[in-house]
This record gives structure tokens, C-alpha cells and sequence, in this order.
């Protein structure tokens, strides 16, 4: 039988016990049509990178499934009616992976980013971190943080006569 992988996206203001009781009825309608999940990952709620339907957060859950092409015809029709589940998608692998998936290994560690670009601090504020370090409101360009005055730059103006 094929191999897929899918993930569900369900609105956020349902209970954890809904979520669990939609993953169920999920893997029934995959049994029932001859195949087998293999694998279901509840990965909690979580934020949306956009609004979908007027959420900013939902559920989500992942499985690994084993059926055939009928059962994941019924499955996915059946999300589109179920106005639980803002969005899902299914797709066909070679191969199912084994262990956890990689939300859940992250899901483990600390944040190892900090401030933009990966270094301390902000844009270019007061503390010197982000492009261009250094200065308030130039961005670090003249490092004192007043603005330069006419005649003061790297370059004197030029007039169109030699």
C-alpha cells in the first residue's frame, strides 16, 4: 500500500480533548478503509505565520499512514467538511520515517537565536547590535550619533565647472 504523511491544522479555540477526539475519528475513517496509522503527533498549538479564518493559533497533528488511495480520498473529504479543520495536507512518500519528527526534537531544545541575524540587540539602536552598530539614528553610519552637516561627509559637493 502507499506510504503518507499528514498534517492537520484545527482551530484553536477547541479543547485538547477535541483535538484528541478528531485525531481519533481521523484514524477511523483510515481503518476503516483498509489502511493503518502508523504514527500520530499531537505537536499542540501553535502560532500561524498568517490569519486563516480569523485565527492566529492553532492545533496541530501529524500522522504516518499506510492505505490506500480510496481510504485517503475519504479522509481528506471528510476534513473538508469538518469545520474543525482549517487546513491539511497529504502527501505521498517513499518512505515513513521512524522516531519522533523533527517538531518534537526542537519542541526540546532552547531557542538559539537572539536579537536579528543571530547576534545581540536590535537594528542599529543605541545598544550598537543588528547592520550597522554603533550611533541612534543614523543606523552606525558616523558613529558619534549626530547627523553629519554640510561639508562634513567623506565627500565636499561638486559644482559642474572645472
Amino acid at each position: 500500500m502507499p506510504l503518507y504523511e499528514s498534517v492537520v491544522i484545527a482551530r484553536q479555540d477547541i479543547a485538547t480533548t477535541q483535538v484528541d477526539t478528531l485525531a481519533d475519528e481521523l484514524t477511523n475513517i483510515i481503518t476503516e478503509g483498509g489502511g493503518k496509522v502508523t504514527k500520530r503527533e499531537l505537536w499542540g498549538l501553535r502560532s500561524l505565520t498568517y490569519r486563516i479564518k480569523k485565527n492566529r493559533k492553532a492545533h496541530y497533528v501529524f500522522f504516518n499512514i499506510d492505505a490506500p488511495p480510496a481510504a485517503i480520498s475519504e479522509y481528506e473529504r471528510r476534513m473538508r467538511i469538518n469545520e474543525d479543520v482549517l487546513r491539511y495536507l497529504t502527501v505521498r512518500v517513499e518512505a515513513l520515517e521512524e522516531g519522533p519528527s523533527a517538531v518534537i526534537t526542537n519542541k526540546d531544545r532552547p531557542a538559539e537565536r537572539t536579537g536579528f541575524f543571530g547576534g545581540g540587540g536590535g537594528r542599529g539602536g543605541r545598544d550598537g547590535g543588528g547592520f550597522g552598530g554603533g550611533g541612534d539614528r543614523d543606523g552606525g553610519r558616523f558613529g558619534s550619533g549626530r547627523r553629519p552637516r554640510f561639508g562634513e561627509g567623506d565627500s565636499t559637493p561638486t559644482t559642474g565647472e572645472s
